[in-house]
C-alpha cells in the first residue's frame, strides 16, 4: 500500500477543516448500522449523499481547503464492522494535496495499541479519532492508558468527540448510547497524565461547555475544534474564549457531510468571533498542531 505523506501547499489553501467524516468506503460499506444512519439523518435534517473519499477530496480542492478525514471504529460496541482506516490513509495518499488521514481504533479491542502503532508507522496516519459515546468507553479509565501512551510516543494528536451527539437520537433508549461518556471533564486526567499528548476536544461541548473551557484553560495540551454546530449557535462563553485566551488553541471544523464548510463560513459572519482571530482558527493553529507549513516550528504549548 502507499504510505501517506502530506503534500499540502500551505500557501495555496485558505483553511484546514479538522473534522470530516468518511461514512462510506469504496465498497459501499457504511461506517454505522443502517438504523443509526437513518436516525442521524433525521436529527441533522441531512438527507444528502454521503460522498466517497475521492469525492471529498474534489470538494475540498475546489474550496482551497485541506481536510482531516477519518472514521470511527466502534466494532465492539455496535457489532458493526468499521470502515478501514488503512483504506482511508490510502485514499488520502492519492489526494495528499488536500487530505490528512486520522486513524481510528476500537478502544475495547485487545489489539488497539498494536493497531494504532501500525496505522501510524505503516499507513502514515497523522492522528487518531475517538467517539466515547459511540465506542462505549470511559476515556478517563486507566485501562486505556497504554493506548494513549502509544499515541503520545507516536507524536500525533488524539481527537475526541465531546458533548451531545445525534448518533442514536430518537431511537429507543438512544440505542443504548451514553452521553456522559463524552463529558470533556473525563479528558482532564488524560491530559494531566499524558502532558505531551495533544488532545482535541471536538465540538461545542453542549451541555458541558464550561467543563471543556476549564480543561483547556488548565491543560495547555488541549484544543477545541468548532465542528458540528452552526457558528450562530455557539455558546457565548466559547466565542469569548476563542476571541481571547484560547485563540491559539481553537480550530476550524465542519462535521462534513452533516454540516458543510460553506455553511460554517457563511454563518460565522453572524457571530461575535473577531476577524482578527479567524485566520488562526481557520488555518494557522491547525498547521502548528499538525506540524505542517511555516508555522510548525513554533513550540506546542504543553509539549516538552
Amino acid at each position: 500500500m502507499s504510505r501517506y505523506e502530506p503534500a499540502i501547499d500551505v500557501d495555496a489553501i485558505d483553511a484546514v477543516d479538522m473534522h470530516v467524516h468518511i461514512e462510506l468506503d469504496d465498497h459501499g460499506h457504511s461506517s454505522l448500522p443502517p438504523q443509526l444512519v437513518e436516525a442521524a439523518s433525521r436529527y441533522f435534517s441531512a438527507d444528502g449523499p454521503r460522498p466517497h473519499l475521492d469525492s471529498v477530496a474534489v470538494y475540498y480542492r475546489e474550496r482551497r481547503m485541506a481536510a482531516v478525514v477519518f472514521t470511527v471504529d466502534a466494532t465492539t460496541r455496535l457489532g458493526h464492522p468499521a470502515i478501514s482506516s488503512r483504506e482511508i490513509a490510502e485514499g488520502a495518499a492519492r489526494n495528499s494535496d488536500v487530505l490528512i488521514p486520522f486513524g481510528s481504533v476500537d478502544p475495547l479491542s485487545e489489539t488497539a495499541v498494536d493497531a494504532a502503532r501500525r496505522l501510524a508507522e505503516e499507513a502514515g496516519v497523522r492522528g487518531f479519532k475517538f467517539h466515547p459515546t459511540v465506542q462505549g468507553f470511559d476515556p478517563s479509565h486507566e485501562q486505556h492508558y497504554p493506548l494513549y501512551e502509544a499515541i503520545q510516543d507516536l507524536g500525533v494528536p488524539a481527537l475526541f468527540h465531546t458533548g451531545q451527539t445525534g448518533i442514536g437520537a430518537g431511537l429507543p433508549g438512544g440505542y443504548g448510547l451514553r452521553l456522559g461518556l463524552s463529558n470533556p471533564i473525563l479528558l482532564d486526567p488524560v491530559a494531566a497524565d499524558f502532558p505531551d499528548l495533544q488532545i482535541i476536544m471536538a465540538h461545542p461541548s453542549v451541555p458541558w461547555q464550561d467543563e471543556a473551557l476549564s480543561v483547556a484553560t488548565h491543560k495547555h495540551n488541549t484544543w477545541i475544534d468548532l465542528s458540528g454546530w452552526s457558528p450562530k449557535y455557539f455558546p457565548e462563553s466559547l466565542v469569548r474564549a476563542a476571541n481571547s485566551y484560547l485563540k491559539d488553541r481553537v480550530l476550524f471544523g465542519s462535521d462534513f457531510p452533516l454540516l458543510t464548510p460553506d455553511r460554517w463560513l457563511r454563518d460565522v459572519e453572524q457571530t461575535a468571533l473577531k476577524p482578527g482571530v479567524l485566520p488562526a482558527i481557520l488555518k494557522a493553529n491547525a498547521l502548528r498542531l499538525l506540524g505542517l507549513g511555516p508555522t510548525s516550528d513554533r513550540p506546542l504549548e504543553g509539549a516538552s
